[in-house]
């Protein structure tokens, strides 16, 4: 049975950072992916172009129930000690908004980019190896479709729950269980939210529509686009507050984030009382959504409406509250909130502290990163830590 200084599961962005980090330390590593090629959800990430990273990655963008564990590792290795690594292989990037990074090219570029510096580490590649068992005595014992293998050392780096077809499984969990390593609830993140009722009706009546909004849950806020669907709320403002919602909540939306919107209406009544509320409300938002929001008052000369009824309408605009009913499951979750617990997990190697030898990095971990390439960062970031303490 053949032995390696550390046997990695799963080549994604993590298990990839761990392994040419340990090869090049001079580890004999080897790298097992039960799919037929690494790096899988790296090639659809940001429509296939790769947020690689963000500028402005700072450990009060991640979830975790330990807030702290992360900011360890993302001190260690930096945005900008994976961005050395892009420009060294010359692959061009440009920042689109609010400090994310992305490919000028091709999401391809950053996968051969890891395999290129896993040759450099004589990492041991295998895909389409998918593990039936592990066991441990003396050593770790890794049985595969392909035949077993021996380490003192095992990473797991096969991520979490978040969009199956992709091959995502809960094998990180399994082995933790087995293991007694303690695990945090896992929950989908990053995932557009189902509404019901009045508010799915008006959410199908405006499918496709987009505006700028802030928008709260449980004392966080984010002010980006939201998106209307035939099946509730998406956007980029509603993905990053589904991983703080929890069933039962409800969302507040801002859809004037520059405007007072009483004080706009007031001023529109007194210099344009002959304009329709609809018309009005059109200045500052878009045509179908200024529509419905004026609703039953849409038609009317802006005059006719009582002041108590334009401050509903504003109370509406600024305030508008939402519960959702549920979220759109794994199937559409971009990552996976929870997982295993930190408590268990040392911050600076990623190391199990009860199971000495055993790793956990990535996704799989209770370490969940705004939208915007954080989670390629707590991927880099964790990867690199444990590839450096093996």
């Amino acid at each position: 049975m053949e032995s390696f200084d550390v046997i990695i599961i799963g080549a994604g962005a993590a298990g990839m950072m761990c392994a040419l980090t340990a090869g090049q330390r001079g580890r004999r590593v080897l790298l097992l992916e039960h799919l037929d090629q690494p790096g899988a959800k790296i090639l659809i990430s940001g429509g296939g172009r790769c947020n690689l990273t963000n500028l402005e990655v700072t450990p009060e963008r991640f979830l975790s129930a330990n807030p702290h564990f992360c900011k360890s590792a993302l001190s260690r290795y930096t945005q900008r000690d994976f961005i050395a690594m892009v420009e060294r292989y010359r692959i061009p990037y440009h920042e689109k908004t609010l400090g994310q990074l992305f490919c000028d090219g091709s999401a391809r570029e950053i996968v051969d980019m890891l395999i290129a510096e896993c040759g450099v580490g004589k990492v041991d590649l295998r895909s389409g190896h998918s593990v039936t068992a592990i066991s441990r005595a003396d050593r770790f014992r890794v049985e595969t479709n392909k035949g077993g293998f021996v380490s003192p050392a095992l990473v797991i780096a096969t991520g979490g729950l978040s969009i199956p077809k992709m091959g995502a499984t809960g094998f990180a969990y399994e082995t933790a269980r087995r293991f007694g390593v303690a695990i945090i609830e896992p929950r989908p993140g990053l995932v557009p939210l189902k509404t019901a009722g009045e508010t799915l009706a008006l959410c199908k009546s405006l499918t496709g529509v987009s505006a700028d909004a802030i928008v709260s849950c449980d004392g966080t806020s984010f002010r980006e686009n939201i998106l209307f669907t035939h099946r509730g709320l998406s956007g980029p403002a509603i993905l990053q507050i589904s991983s703080y919602w929890r069933e039962g909540a409800s969302v507040s939306i801002d859809l004037l984030p520059e405007i007072d919107a009483e004080s706009f209406l007031k001023d529109r009544k007194r210099n344009r009382p002959k304009a329709e509320l609809k018309t009005i409300l059109g200045e500052i938002l878009p045509a179908r959504l200024a529509l419905a929001m004026a609703g039953s008052a849409s038609d009317g000369a802006i005059a006719n409406l009582p002041d108590r009824n334009l401050a509903a309408i504003a109370e509406r605009l600024k305030r508008w509250r939402v519960q959702p009913a549920e979220s759109e499951g794994w199937a559409k979750a971009e990552v996976t909130t929870g997982g295993i617990d930190t408590a268990a997990l040392s911050s600076r190697t990623m190391e199990a502290r009860e199971v000495p030898g055993l790793y956990f990095i990535g996704e799989a971990v209770d370490v969940t990163g705004w939208l915007g390439g954080y989670n390629f960062q707590w991927a880099w970031s964790s990867g690199w830590c444990a590839g450096d303490a093996i």
